[in-house]
């Protein structure tokens, strides 16, 4: 062989493989975009559902597609396409809509025309309580977040979504609201930990429509103590393994 025949061999072969990682590439890029995008849980806003360290997989395609369906949010149209229309209880990111360059993560609970308050630590949806009942404690900081025992209660939203959430406070600031009414193509957010989320009740507001950027569906990495799951010497102590592969309810 030539060293001519050997310059094309090496340069065809450097080609192909640069053409393999483009083409990877692209293909990484259409499903995060169209298909599914993983998160990260960087607060306890929504414990008990979600824990700090847990990784998750967004369906992009539930709510359909906006601008904030697209890497770097670029205004290429306004609205959505495809829509579809989230559920009262769905567990939704979305962009906070005073700063849309920041994901937040909470549960759907007032729809559009709702009114929706808190009172004395109860849910009211159209003048209606949630119905709400104490299932025990939790007593494991892992969850809870603090070195003392947690009243939980099950909340049951109107169309059967069950859920927990803890109670951290007795009379905490965010139990008793004024009356919200949801605007037309706007959402009302709540986090499954009542007195430690800044939710629609505080800075969150209402959400609108086009900032849905998906559908929380399951947890498939989980892991405690702070650790990156790039320490995988710390998997064996701080992989919550019971929480792998759960679906987010």
């Amino acid at each position: 062989m030539s060293v001519a025949d050997k310059s094309r061999k090496k340069s065809g072969g450097l080609g192909e493989t640069f053409s393999v990682i483009v083409q990877a590439l692209l293909l990484a890029l259409v499903i995060r975009t169209l298909l599914f995008q993983p998160f990260s849980i960087p607060s306890g806003s929504m414990r008990p559902t979600l824990l700090e360290g847990d990784y998750l997989f967004v369906t992009k395609w539930s709510y359909g597609y906006s601008r904030y369906s697209l890497p770097f949010s670029p205004n290429l149209f306004s609205g959505r396409i495809w829509g579809g229309e989230p559920q009262r209880g769905d567990v939704v990111v979305f962009k906070f809509p005073p700063n849309p360059s920041i994901d937040y993560i909470k549960r759907v609970v007032g729809l559009p025309g709702d009114k929706v308050q808190m009172r004395g630590g109860q849910l009211f949806i159209n003048d209606v309580a949630v119905a709400r009942e104490k299932v025990g404690q939790i007593d494991n900081p892992d969850i809870t977040e603090v070195s003392r025992p947690v009243d939980v209660y099950r909340e049951t939203l109107p169309n059967g979504v069950s859920y927990e959430t803890l109670d951290l406070t007795p009379n905490g600031i965010g139990d008793d609201t004024r009356e919200f009414t949801v605007p037309e193509g706007h959402y009302f957010m709540l986090g499954d930990n009542r007195d430690n989320s800044a939710d629609s009740r505080f800075s969150v507001g209402f959400v609108p429509y086009d900032h849905l950027v998906g559908r929380a569906n399951i947890i498939f990495f989980s892991i405690a103590g702070g650790a990156s799951p790039l320490e995988i010497w710390k998997w064996p102590s701080e992989v919550r393994f019971g929480r792998l592969f759960d679906f987010i309810r």
